[in-house]
């Protein structure tokens, strides 16, 4: 005989069966698969119409819902989609409307959504109210989508094309002929493909948001052009450069994003800036009138000037807005002298330097530590033979075409990836520090630095917000090499565009094709790296052989006794002097410690900082001013009289004493 539950336990299980299912529909409406952080744009029932109908782009929407098993799945090839293509906005936009959010109940019904997830395009300029066309392919594989986008792109009509979308047809061979020997003032690429291929459309999208070059397409089925160029296989591409000399681009891979990636990086090429951002500083400029020796570089080194000038301004300027250090910014510091100490590949004058700070700090037995004495060793205010780090700033592959862009941001990355590289080359550097045999020293070392000291605090809780999400998976010194340059190309996808982006150094996923062509390979259509070769990569490029000491300073005071201050400078510490927006302090507003050579090399200037006399001299915060010199050595002086004086006097009365009782004895 079935047992029946009786009326009190099938209501319970009624009510417990509610609950769950709102907690299951609860979590849906909460989880959801894409966030502001996705490269896609989230509509909703109040943004759809608006933002789709009568655009000046098309549109690809893929209508889902949160909790459909084959949309969960398909997520991350529609966020790869999405970051692909996001150079293509101009032409065509990717975004996403959850239907099982019930604010968007209305709208799915309306435009007929009966299954998840559907996929509708959108012509560009359409005012029929039109509900799209449906994708009913089986195969949603993203070089699929991305060549439906292409097709889809080129059924438009002249009268309804995207308004910042380039012609996709192949060009006349009469067109690309002309441009031999013609001076213009861009650059003219050609990419030479057969006529099915898509390769050649694609970089013609991918390079939409540049100015200084156009792209084109012709086909290979045209052999007067292709004899004319000199080109025997295809895909090939052939450059026209804006003095009139032309020839076959020189690409390792003949591929999309090995074409993409070189067109990007020609001198001159650069992402179009908003009108709030339209003049371009020179080479040389500061932006402030002021010029600036440019240094010319190889972008395939390491330069130690870029890593002294980022510890001077870390050490002098940045850990200046600190008075006094104690509780978590002590042991903070602590131990980023420690890892930097024992890991930088340094001159002998630097590492001895950080070698005695950390000495100094390690058997200091003080709670807290005033800023001040941190600066007097640094600045060697007892003149210690052989320790001298320059106080002279020389941006060299950290500078950017204006004061404001790039310096110090660009050179504390590059310190902490070479820290990274040298405690995966040297195992034994860290012992009896502490940080022995752990993977996660030096990048938890930065996270700390970060987010205690780091003058821009936005960027610090982006990057705390990226250590949360994934440092836990570091098991290695290996992984934690290849963590922080994902996390790099993270920051710099996230940057692409902005206004702290400098126009002549565009933040691209690096190492860049022409550095490494085996970091980079193509799956199904899609860039991959290829993480064997790019640690193989960054052990090389961080390497301290790899490090050229070009432009570096080679100015070092003589050892001598300790020198007074020198007039000090009074600033008021600044925010924006601490690299809000990876912006570093102009030379007009810098604390006195960061100098910026003139011209000639032969003068500093403190444009507009009041000077106030402080006399004396203080060494490791210990507050000895010039009185207090003088006294003890006037009192050392009395002391070396009084004890010469007790000294023969008690001589001479011994002697006295010794001849008044001397009795001979027969």
């Amino acid at each position: 005989m079935a047992f029946l539950p009786s009326p009190p336990m099938a209501v319970a299980f009624c009510v417990k069966l509610g609950v769950l299912l709102g907690l299951l529909f609860g979590l849906a409406q909460s989880a959801r698969l894409y966030t502001e952080e996705d490269p896609v744009v989230i509509l909703s029932s109040d943004s759809l119409k608006q933002t789709v109908l009568n655009s000046s782009s098309a549109w690809l929407l893929q209508f889902y819902s949160s909790w459909c098993g084959h949309c969960i799945q398909y997520s991350p090839t529609w966020k790869a989609l999405a970051g692909d293509v996001k150079d293509w906005a101009q032409a065509i936009q990717i975004g996403v409307l959850d239907c099982a959010h019930e604010k968007n109940f209305d709208i799915c019904k309306e435009f007929g959504i009966h299954f998840y997830p559907t996929f509708r395009y959108f012509k560009a300029h359409d005012t029929t109210n039109d509900y799209g066309k449906t994708y009913r392919g089986a195969d949603r594989e993203l070089q699929t989508v991305r060549q439906l986008m292409v097709n889809f792109l080129q059924n438009h009509t002249k009268h309804d094309w995207p308004v910042g979308c380039p012609p996709l047809d192949p060009a006349r061979s009469e067109v690309v002929l002309s441009l031999m020997g013609k001076k213009t003032e861009f650059y003219t690429a050609v990419i030479v493909e057969d006529e099915d291929s898509y390769i050649g459309r694609e970089v013609i999208l991918d390079l939409m948001p540049y100015e200084g070059l156009a792209v084109k397409r012709a086909l290979s089925s045209d052999k007067l052009l292709m004899e004319k160029l000199g080109i025997s296989s295809v895909p090939s591409a052939y450059l026209f450069y804006p003095n009139g000399t032309h020839t076959v681009m020189n690409v390792q891979k003949r591929l999309r994003f090995f074409f993409s990636s070189f067109l990007k990086l020609l001198p001159g090429v650069h992402r179009k800036q908003s009108t709030s951002s339209l003049q371009h500083p020179q080479p040389g400029n500061n932006g402030q009138g002021t010029q600036v020796e440019w240094k010319e570089f190889e972008k395939s080194k390491v330069y130690m000037a870029d890593l002294e000038s980022g510890l001077h301004y870390l050490l002098r300027v940045e850990l200046a807005t600190h008075k006094t250090l104690e509780g978590k910014e002590l042991k903070t510091f602590k131990d980023f002298v420690t890892v930097v100490a024992k890991l930088f590949p340094g001159r002998q004058s630097v590492v001895k330097l950080l070698e005695t700070l950390l000495e100094w700090l390690v058997s200091l037995p003080l709670e807290k530590i005033p800023y001040d004495a941190i600066l007097d060793l640094v600045n060697n205010k007892m003149r210690i033979s052989g320790l001298y780090l320059s106080e002279q700033v020389q941006w060299v592959g950290c500078q950017g075409s204006s004061v404001a862009l790039r310096g110090y941001p660009c050179s504390l990355w590059t310190l902490f990836h070479v820290l990274t590289v040298q405690a995966a080359s040297r195992p034994d550097a860290l012992a009896n520090t502490g940080f022995e045999d752990d993977p996660l020293a030096v990048l938890q070392t930065m996270r700390c630095y970060i987010g205690t000291f780091f003058g821009c605090q936005e960027c610090g809780k982006h990057f705390e917000e990226m250590a949360q999400e994934s440092l836990n998976q570091v098991k290695s010194v290996d992984d934690a090499v290849l963590w922080l340059w994902r996390k790099h190309n993270q920051v710099n996808a996230r940057l692409t565009g902005s206004m702290s982006e400098d126009p002549m150094f565009p933040k691209t996923q690096w190492p860049t094709p022409d550095l490494c062509p085996t970091c980079h390979e193509e799956q199904e259509g899609l860039h991959v790296w290829n993480e064997q070769m790019v640690l193989a990569f960054l052990r090389q490029h961080y390497g301290a052989s790899n490090i050229s000491p070009k432009y570096s300073s080679n100015s070092q005071p003589e050892p001598g006794p300790p020198a007074p201050d020198k007039p000090k400078a009074i600033t008021k510490p600044n925010s924006n002097l601490h690299l809000n927006q990876n912006r570093k302090p102009s030379p007009d507003s810098a604390p006195k410690h960061q100098k910026r050579s003139d011209t000639n090399g032969a003068g500093e200037k403190h444009t507009g900082i009041q000077i106030e006399a402080r006399p004396g001299m203080t060494f490791l915060g210990l507050g000895f001013s010039s009185v207090d010199m003088s006294l003890c050595v006037l009192l050392y002086a009395l002391s070396c009289v009084f004890l010469m004086f007790m000294f023969f006097f008690f001589r001479f009365r011994s002697k006295r004493w010794k001849t008044r009782n001397y009795r001979p004895y027969v």
